[in-house]
């Protein structure tokens, strides 16, 4: 047998979201210790063309509950987006985590030929599980999550590529 839908989703989604959990409570402890305030590195981000922190957080767990949710055929979680505090999103992550883990896996599995549509500035993409998955739902997360690290790395949190594995 081979990777199963699940297994390539919700273990994955669970490692990296709780990865990103980890690094922001290094964030927060990193404020601390040099007596800023944590709701500049919310607000913090690499480029000016770019999203802060708090929206990379709030997209990368975005990406994780409506990817589980359509290939599973529930409803997708709405959260407010109004995340101003590291304690805020780590909430939002852990919010994410409890959905994700709360579907069971046989409604992920076999879910490869699923017709899946979404859309994409006002335009329809459409998609088969496995590729909705691989091509779309994966990428867009670490890309989001990838981001979010390096904005706290580059604001001199004591992150490291462990951290960013949930392997610390």
């Amino acid at each position: 047998m081979g990777m199963t839908m699940y297994a390539a989703s919700v273990p994955v989604m669970k490692q990296m979201l709780s990865g990103l959990s980890h690094c922001l409570g290094k964030a927060a402890a990193s404020a601390e210790a040099r007596k800023f305030d944590s709701a500049v590195l919310v607000g913090s981000r690499l480029a000016p063309d770019m999203f802060a922190l708090a929206r990379q957080v709030q997209i990368a767990t975005d990406g994780a509950k409506g990817g589980v949710a359509r290939l599973a055929g529930v409803e997708i979680p709405k959260f407010e987006d109004t995340e101003s505090t590291i304690a805020e999103l780590q909430a939002r992550i852990e919010k994410t985590l409890t959905f994700i883990e709360s579907v069971p896996a046989a409604s992920i599995d076999g879910t490869e030929h699923k017709d899946i549509t979404i859309q994409v500035a006002k335009q329809d993409m459409h998609f088969k599980g496995e590729g909705y998955l691989l091509h779309w739902v994966l990428p867009n997360f670490f890309f989001h999550v990838t981001t979010a690290y390096n904005i706290l790395r580059h604001n001199g949190v004591d992150v490291g590529k462990r951290d960013y594995l949930n392997r610390a």
